[in-house]
């Protein structure tokens, strides 16, 4: 024999060189953020109080049925939070209304997603008249506040909690739309939507498989924080008696409820405080920890 043939390499040495996937890659940068590490446990802390609040605390026996005789108790080892001015456990309240802030708040933004995102996408991806059209309208809602738009609608929907979905979703349409309609122009003449089109491609198609996905990321990032918006909202209306009523276990309402004690029983009204400051506190570190970790501008 003249030569040996060189031994072939092993096919996993290709994998081996490849390095990370996108995917881990992303989530290595968002765990090296402290801050939003720390947003997404206390959420996730929050979301599990709610899924579990009838293991903790029974709902008609002690976040709704009075008990006169324990009304204004201070924190003790039996009720930890104390009780309110109708002897209801705080504690079971705050984690039956967890649930309902976040269900609301959640399901509100869904709405404004859908609405607010099909607005923009049209707007964005077509523009001329139709672009015009659309953002007048929208700024004509955006020159009222949140929660008086919010406001506005349940009046026509009534103070339940469908309709205060509905309305707090619809507030936050105009916002979603522009967010949408920024994310959108950003792509729309990139090479792959002209290559999309140029094979035939209808326009609903290039906007659901092409534009919308890789405006993905700073869409998520724009839900996170309109989630702690709406739940601020929900709170706001339900303080000023316009939105969830008693005796339903609902953050503002257990404030407002809770005011005329303050003074002498101040934990009436800080124990539910702290639930709105911590959720929202949750939900503005996880929308900065995303933003930085799905913005190509911000990568470390």
């Amino acid at each position: 024999m003249t030569g040996e043939v060189a031994p072939r390499p092993e096919s996993g040495a290709r994998f081996e060189a490849a390095g990370p996937s996108r995917a881990a890659q992303t989530r290595r940068r968002f765990f090296k953020k402290k801050t939003a590490v720390f947003g997404l446990a206390l959420f996730l802390l929050i979301a599990l109080t709610a899924a579990f609040a009838p293991a903790i605390a029974d709902y008609e026996g002690q976040a709704v049925k009075r008990n006169m005789p324990a009304r204004l108790t201070p924190p003790n080892a039996e009720h930890w939070f104390g009780t309110d001015e109708l002897g209801r456990d705080i504690l079971a309240r705050i984690a039956h209304g967890a649930g309902l802030s976040l269900t609301i708040g959640l399901s509100a933004i869904c709405i404004s997603l859908l609405a607010g995102g099909f607005l923009g996408a049209v707007a964005g991806f077509y523009g001329g008249w139709a672009d015009s059209v659309i953002m007048r309208v929208m700024d004509i809602f955006l020159c009222l506040p949140d929660v008086l738009l919010a406001l506005a609608i349940a009046a026509r929907f009534g103070t339940n909690q469908m309709s205060l979905t509905i309305s707090i979703g619809l507030a936050f349409t105009p916002k979603m739309s522009r967010v949408v309609r920024a994310a959108v122009m950003g792509v729309r003449d990139n090479e792959y939507v002209e290559a999309a089109r140029s094979i035939g491609a209808g326009s609903g198609r290039i906007i659901l498989r092409h534009v919308l996905i890789n405006c993905i990321g700073p869409i998520i990032v724009q839900v996170t924080l309109y989630v702690a918006n709406a739940i601020l909202t929900i709170s706001a209306i339900s303080f000023i008696g316009r939105g969830i009523q008693a005796p339903a276990p609902e953050w503002g309402n257990m404030l407002a409820s809770g005011r005329e004690y303050m003074r002498d029983s101040p934990y009436i009204v800080v124990a539910p405080g702290l639930a709105i400051f911590f959720t929202i506190l949750s939900l503005n570190l996880l929308g900065d920890g995303l933003r930085d970790t799905l913005d190509p501008r911000l990568k470390s």
